[in-house]
């Protein structure tokens, strides 16, 4: 795709050497931007293989609301999450949980919020709140709306995540008939990360838009600190100078999206240039 050839260009020649956790420098640029329409195609990479399998089935783990990757992992051999799993496969809050199990206090008269100074003591109780089918349900019931955010960020919870959110925000946002997705990220490994990314939330948004009878709209996608890892450069040089080929389409079963499983998605017209490995950076 062009937008994925164009923002790697823009890292490339805006970008500045940066130092991070890794140990691998990143050549980085700030808030870099891109969109896709989605009834132009399904936009996964065709300047280079990507595994489409991972993709969709990274997507229903964090449908799952799980805070381990047994599932990914033992189940269905997929492994992209193992370097941020402890012994026993757990990652902690991040975003299966976070998306469908956002942990909240609730007070025993029905209040989730204590004014400050207040005298009267409650008994608080812990509560469970599940964005994927709050955003469904206002989708349904209020697409005019502006207020259909699912959040990944829980500050007080950072310390308990194997790997704190990058995809920390999205919003849905509905015009003339069409599901459109807004995704900020805090963090994007341009070379790695950006690619499932984009695959990831654009097959949920065209998920979501069956659902709830809604034509696929725009993919937009916002990267707050937009990076290539020194290792990476020479191969996503290789790809600048590779031609984009069609884009593939992605037909999902008319299921609710929790009833969706890998084998209702089927990918067809997929033909990429060669696979181009790149190392993780952990």
């Amino acid at each position: 795709m062009k937008v994925y050839l164009d923002l790697v260009r823009n890292v490339i020649e805006k970008g500045v050497w940066k130092e991070n956790r890794t140990g691998v420098r990143t050549l980085s640029s700030f808030a870099e931007y891109y969109r896709v329409d989605l009834s132009e195609g399904f936009p996964l990479l065709t300047t280079k293989k990507v595994f489409f399998k991972s993709v969709i089935l990274e997507l229903l783990w964090y449908l799952r609301g799980e805070d381990h990757i047994r599932w990914l992992r033992d189940e269905n051999n997929v492994h992209i999450w193992d370097a941020w799993a402890d012994e026993k496969g757990y990652v902690g809050p991040i975003y299966p949980v976070l998306w469908r199990r956002f942990p909240m206090v609730k007070a025993s008269d029905g209040s989730f919020y204590r004014p400050q100074g207040e005298s009267e003591k409650k008994q608080w109780e812990y509560e469970e709140f599940d964005q994927i089918q709050n955003a469904i349900h206002l989708l349904k019931t209020n697409p005019e709306s502006r207020r259909i955010v699912v959040s990944a960020w829980h500050p007080g919870l950072l310390g308990e995540m194997g790997l704190p959110p990058c995809h920390l925000m999205y919003i849905f946002n509905v015009a003339d008939g069409k599901l459109n997705c807004h995704l900020t990220q805090r963090s994007g490994d341009i070379a790695l990360g950006i690619p499932f990314n984009l695959a990831c939330y654009s097959a949920l948004t065209l998920a979501v838009a069956q659902e709830v009878e809604l034509k696929p709209g725009i993919f937009a996608h916002t990267i707050v600190d937009a990076h290539i890892y020194e290792n990476h450069l020479e191969g996503l040089k290789e790809q600048l100078e590779r031609d984009p080929k069609p884009l593939p389409a992605l037909t999902i079963a008319d299921k609710p999206v929790d009833q969706l499983t890998f084998d209702d998605f089927q990918l067809s017209g997929y033909d990429p240039h060669p696979v181009i490995r790149f190392p993780v950076a952990v």
